[in-house]
């Protein structure tokens, strides 16, 4: 989230498309307008992956990318089995957010394509200051508009993945996930090997929080209802009954793809967190919807 509350601090246009877009978002689902369960065929976003490698392992190959976008569209379409572990009083939340994820086929100019760039840098890693989005060590987006672009590399400090909430720069807008963490293949490694690092960042890129709220004194809001209040993140594999915040007996919703457990320990999105994706799919991010 680092990257977000940058551009929050610095990005006067930021804010104030962030702060529209919120008031947007409440109305229509005050509203009923972003229907909890999409009833039509799913929402379909072209994707391009844009691989930036310093080593020849950081060059991943295509198998392990079309490994992740099988990852989102299971997790993205509710057709993850591990679904099956969520706790009984909390199934009847578990929604579908019927949205598809494709590699693109055709490029900005019109050519066919794979939906996937590699270049080479001589970076050894990148950080969230976005350098990897850049011609001169990385690669520049292709049209953000009209494209997800996520770019894999090698993230320093330890870091699995960021992503730009709506609204940012289109400079930048996209999703960054380190080469460790994408897909269920080659170079992943566990217990971030399943794809839930890419899950998780393009929930964020879709305009939802962390369920903690990013605080960690039980006062944060995730602007999500279904989601119980919690002191802050969790890690690793938590059990069930897990209470934080007076929110007992059923404690913190540590499944949720929103919060920071190990990939085998999270397997959901809530109704409203769905409703809250197309909300902002029928918005700011409407123009990436085939």
């Amino acid at each position: 989230m680092s990257a977000h509350f940058r551009l929050l601090e610095t990005d006067v246009n930021f804010r104030s498309i962030q702060a529209q877009l919120e008031t947007a978002t409440a109305r229509r689902m005050a509203r009923g307008m972003a229907a909890f369960e999409f009833s039509g065929g799913p929402m379909v976003i072209k994707v391009v992956v844009h691989v930036v490698y310093n080593t020849t392992a950081q060059n991943i190959s295509t198998a392990q990318i079309k490994s992740q976008i099988s990852v989102l569209n299971r997790d993205f379409g509710a057709k993850n089995t591990d679904k099956s572990k969520v706790p009984p009083v909390w199934k009847g939340l578990v929604g579908n957010p019927n949205i598809q994820f494709q590699l693109a086929t055709v490029d900005p100019d019109g050519k066919k394509t794979t939906g996937i760039t590699r270049t080479k840098t001589q970076r050894t890693s990148f950080g969230t200051n976005d350098t990897v989005k850049t011609s001169a060590v990385g690669k520049a987006p292709w049209p953000t508009d009209r494209y997800l672009n996520i770019w894999v590399c090698n993230l320093g400090g330890g870091l699995l993945g960021y992503a730009q909430f709506p609204g940012g720069p289109a400079a930048t807008d996209g999703v960054v996930i380190t080469y460790r963490a994408f897909g269920t293949s080659g170079t992943a490694v566990a217990p971030f090997n399943l794809g839930r690092t890419a899950t998780h960042e393009i929930g964020h890129y879709l305009n939802l929080r962390h369920i903690w709220g990013d605080t960690e004194d039980c006062s944060g809001t995730d602007f999500v209802k279904d989601t119980p209040n919690a002191v802050g993140p969790n890690y690793g594999k938590p059990t069930f009954p897990h209470i934080s915040c007076t929110n007992g007996p059923n404690g913190d919703m540590f499944m949720n793809y929103m919060d920071y457990v190990d990939d085998d320990a999270m397997f959901m999105f809530t109704l409203e967190q769905i409703a809250r994706m197309h909300a902002t799919l029928e918005d700011v991010r409407s123009s990436l919807v085939s």
